[in-house]
């Protein structure tokens, strides 16, 4: 192992840098600008069962650094990920770690199953962040009970490690990760975005098509950094930290915080080199900390934070 390199279930990542699902596609964006090989692991855009069109327009709002997005997880579906998505990515040296969404458990085992069967995708992150239509629209990830029964599921039809991705948009979000992992979660992701809604002055109207949207950008962190230091203290599997990363110094702030690894979200919009560039700034700075690997580093935060 290198000094950057990580361990999660399953995944052995060259470095513990990846984009976060949602804001990097299936990678064809950014293929043209750097080796998708550099990155420790690639997360891609949240699959479901059967193609989604998304929202209306607009999708997106931005204000400085904070950013709305009312995507609706569109999608081109599991069979097209399957036949084109899966297979461009096969060319990188890269793990992929598989997205999955759903409105119905069915739709998720379903995908799970499916997505599974793909060579390169070494493990599934589990969205719960979407609404679950049988029960009125509530969010799987918002009601322990059902995350955890989800999460059964979904491990039942795969053989690859189950990451699961928590929603914020909680009142105790360490209830849900410590429902989650009781019921087989290999990791936990976390956050998603926070539910968030802007208005236009003249029309008196919300600004999104989709009425309300996800909250992303830098100022997220801190909410980020706050709940993963929450849920790293209360579990024993590894957590993944994401929300508001955009600089080497966010990355080993998150890890501080009780992070195995990190996820690059909204920062990939502004700059579509940041995932290289914090790479490659990141062992220049754990010189300048005196910090020898990133392991040593996890190692030292977990015995703080579990006493």
């Amino acid at each position: 192992m290198s000094r950057l390199s990580v361990q999660l279930p399953g995944l052995l990542l060259k470095n513990p840098i990846m984009p976060a699902s949602g804001c990097f596609g299936f990678g064809e964006e950014f293929a043209d600008k750097y080796d998708l090989s550099i990155l420790g692991a690639l997360v891609d855009k949240s699959t479901t069962l059967e193609p989604r069109v998304g929202n209306p327009s607009p999708r997106y709002f931005h204000s400085g650094e904070r950013i709305l997005n009312s995507v609706g997880l569109k999608n081109p579906g599991v069979e097209a990920v399957l036949a084109e998505k899966l297979p461009y990515l096969a060319q990188f040296d890269v793990p992929i770690i598989q997205s999955v969404a759903g409105s119905t458990v069915e739709d998720y085992e379903a995908a799970v199953a499916a997505l599974s069967k793909a060579e390169n995708v070494k493990a599934i992150e589990l969205n719960i962040s979407c609404p679950n239509v049988k029960q009125g629209g509530l969010q799987f990830g918002t009601d322990p009970e059902i995350a955890a029964d989800l999460t059964r599921r979904c491990k039942a039809v795969t053989d690859l490690p189950l990451y699961v991705k928590l929603t914020p948009n909680v009142t105790d979000i360490v209830a849900v990760a410590k429902a989650v992992e009781a019921a087989g979660a290999d990791a936990l992701v976390l956050i998603n975005t926070i539910t968030g809604q802007t208005f236009d002055l003249e029309t008196r109207k919300p600004v999104l098509g989709g009425v309300t949207g996800g909250l992303s950008g830098a100022s997220v962190k801190f909410v980020a950094l706050r709940m993963v230091r929450q849920v790293a203290s209360a579990v024993e599997i590894p957590v993944i930290g994401v929300g508001g990363i955009e600089t080497v110094d966010d990355v080993l702030e998150m890890m501080i915080a009780g992070a195995t690894a990190v996820q690059i979200g909204s920062a990939n919009y502004a700059n579509p080199m940041v995932c290289k560039e914090v790479i490659e700034a990141l062992p220049v700075r754990m010189d300048e900390l005196n910090m020898i690997s990133i392991e040593d580093l996890i190692a030292e935060m977990k015995a703080e934070i579990r006493g």
